[in-house]
């Protein structure tokens, strides 16, 4: 038996079929918590964006148009909310900055590479961290990178080079 399309389910949803719905998050649901894992790294808050996302996307059935692919459509969701949850993270931190550091906690020296490269993507401003994140973990290309971001195919790779070019610059200086 065929599948259906995103855009009958999509229209089944709209009319309140719920069973549509589920298959429309089945469908899409591993693409959508990949790109939340590489944004913030397999934790408990990666969960509950996954879900988000999909609360989000329901709320808002009514107003997808088919402009982009369904799955182009939650993976913006997926990075917006990846944003949103960096930046609280940040926040959070600096609060604990001063208080690790007067305590020797987190030393850098006894972290393997994997673990300093991940801190260190974790310290990438949002916005770089996004297009690395899409580029360079999940694949995507330039141009779908900027499609998904709704930026720029210039905007997109200058963020590349300037993520690749900090990363390098931090893990050097590590590695001396």
């Amino acid at each position: 038996m065929e599948q259906p399309t995103d855009e009958v389910l999509i229209g089944k949803s709209n009319a309140g079929d719920t069973a549509a719905f589920k298959m429309l998050v089945i469908r899409h649901e591993g693409k959508v918590a990949g790109v939340i894992k590489s944004m913030l790294g397999d934790v408990s808050e990666a969960e509950d964006v996954g879900q988000e996302v999909f609360i989000r996307f329901y709320d808002a059935l009514g107003k997808f148009r088919g402009e982009s692919q369904v799955s182009t459509y939650l993976v913006r969701i997926a990075i917006n909310l990846s944003l949103n949850e960096l930046k609280r993270r940040k926040r959070a931190a600096s609060r604990y900055t001063s208080i690790e550091a007067a305590a020797g906690k987190g030393s850098e020296n006894m972290m393997d590479l994997k673990e300093q490269l991940n801190y260190e993507f974790g310290r990438l401003d949002p916005e770089f961290q996004a297009v690395a994140s899409l580029r360079l973990i999940d694949g995507y290309s330039t141009v779908e990178t900027a499609e998904i971001l709704e930026i720029p195919l210039g905007t997109v790779l200058s963020r590349l080079a300037r993520a690749q070019q900090k990363l390098r610059m931090a893990l050097s200086k590590k590695l001396k």
